[in-house]
């Protein structure tokens, strides 16, 4: 039972990792700059007569770097480091995970000033509840005992890291133990800069690369999204001969981390791609076409993952909240999908590709009515639940549905409206698309609003169609019996 013990009081040897190389979160850096601070200097803090906070709890998405902070508070601070996982107290005996806790506290208390961080904190410290196992709550107890007890615990300091800090128990939050919570959020767009000009000097960078315009492009993106991505870039570029990473394999590696691997064997029928193009023509005309939508990134009729085509849009900057143009806006662009279909092939003909948009389109309705007092009928009140309707009356429930089949159905009407006045634009752009395969944001920007085609090679002169279509059979006219039905259009990525 004592040997599992010794790894988790081992003292951490030198990481190698500098608050230097921390980049894109400034706000949590210089929180934990205090820490090291204080460590290398107390009476600096304690001439007042204050006390630093005993603990601090790092909380985050997974990938925002809060592990690699904590790497770099023990490349910092010239003390003892501690480390753990909430996952390594707890075995199969009972009152083991409680006798650890204890072993590591009382081993930092020795070599005190130090560091204690326990990654995955939420393991041990989630809520306790009668039915828990008593082993469990044991766990718990001691931790929060060693941190703020009966005997003073000072010159210790524990960093703790989770990503649901819901779950963790109120006495584990209260003043004393976790003092402080440090938000590690997502990269802004400057901070993604940082992140990638940081990478970028691991590898070796073409002087034509714009980093600003790959920052821009990869909203939502964490740190570890970011190291990926050039990660990926280097492959790609290493794999192609390149001696280099251009700015081509830096747009191949975000696509592919956007809109999923391309599947360039998939065997595509004309009749598929005519289908597609005009379902995917659909969203990127009402997306240029209606204010308050997001710019779009790229339009493609290249398979991707499980879809056969999509339009993919990122916002222009780093946004906290939409407003109900915006929402709506959305909305009509995921419409825009099924409406060209039934426009170009027909009612009897429209497939079941728009399955994911309707989707989208409801649920962003559902929000406005049910969690964002979008609508009068319902007013501003919120009701919980998946489906939004928790707690909420049987009467109430079909005023819910009302409204959400009326915002659905108005931007099913504005969505036609746009395309039956820009026939024109949809077609051009449909046929573009069959020929090109895939269209960035400002080509389609260009032929929709000037009527300009992209001045570069045609890639497909087969109207869309591609692969080893040989294996499909064909009737006495020599055209394929497979239709564009069932076609699985994931562009929700709308």
């Amino acid at each position: 039972m004592n040997s599992g013990s010794k790894h988790i009081q081992e003292a951490q040897d030198d990481t190698g990792v500098r608050f230097d190389d921390v980049r894109g979160v400034d706000e949590a850096l210089a929180e934990l700059q205090e820490i090291v601070m204080y460590l290398k200097n107390p009476s600096k803090f304690t001439r007042l007569g204050g006390k630093l906070p005993r603990g601090l709890l790092l909380t985050g998405q997974p990938g925002t770097g809060k592990t690699l902070l904590a790497k770099a508070i023990a490349g910092e601070a010239d003390v003892p480091f501690f480390f753990s996982s909430g996952s390594q107290f707890e075995e199969v005996y009972v009152g083991l995970g409680a006798k650890r806790v204890r072993e590591l506290f009382e081993a930092a208390k020795k070599k005190s000033p130090c560091i204690i961080f326990i990654d995955e904190i939420d393991a041990i410290g989630g809520s306790r509840k009668l039915k828990d196992q008593s082993a469990l709550k044991m766990t718990l107890n001691e931790l929060l005992v060693q941190m703020d007890g009966f005997e003073e615990n000072n010159g210790v300091i524990v960093i703790g890291a989770t990503n649901f800090i819901e779950s963790l128990d109120d006495a584990l939050l209260r003043p004393g133990r976790f003092d402080k919570h440090i938000t590690v959020s997502l990269p802004d767009v400057g901070g993604r800069k940082e992140i990638l000009e940081m990478y970028a000097k691991k590898t070796k960078l073409d002087a034509n690369v714009d980093l600003n315009v790959i920052a821009r492009g990869t909203t939502g993106f964490s740190g570890a999204d970011l190291s990926n991505l050039m990660n990926q870039a280097a492959l790609k570029a290493s794999v192609d001969g390149l001696a280099s990473i251009t700015m081509s394999v830096l747009e191949y590696a975000k696509d592919k981390i956007l809109m999923g691997a391309e599947r360039k064997t998939a065997v595509i029928t004309a009749e598929t791609a005519r289908c597609t193009a005009y379902h995917e023509a659909g969203h990127a005309l009402v997306a240029v076409m209606t204010d308050g939508a997001m710019p779009i990134h790229k339009a493609t009729i290249m398979p991707r993952g499980s879809s056969l085509g999509m339009v993919t849009m990122l916002p222009e900057g780093d946004q906290t909240s939409q407003s109900i143009k915006q929402m709506k806006a959305m909305m009509d662009v995921a419409m825009g999908g099924r409406v060209a279909e039934e426009l170009i092939l027909g009612k009897e003909n429209t497939t079941s590709g728009a399955s994911s948009d309707i989707a989208s389109a409801t649920n962003i309705a559902r929000n406005m009515v049910t969690k964002y007092g979008f609508s009068d009928e319902i007013g501003l009140v919120r009701y919980g639940g998946t489906t939004g309707q928790e707690h909420a009356s049987e009467e109430t429930r079909n005023k819910i549905d009302s409204e959400v089949k009326k915002l659905t159905d108005s931007s099913f009407k504005r969505a036609r409206e746009i395309l039956t006045k820009y026939s024109k634009q949809h077609h051009l752009l449909a046929k573009t698309m069959l020929e090109y395969e895939t269209l960035t944001g400002d080509e389609v920007r260009d032929l929709i609003k000037k009527g300009v085609k992209p001045k570069r090679a045609v890639i497909n002169n087969d109207g869309g169609a591609r692969g080893k279509r040989g294996v499909l059979s064909n009737d006495g006219d020599g055209k394929s019996k497979l239709s564009g039905l069932g076609k699985d259009d994931s562009s929700s990525k709308l």
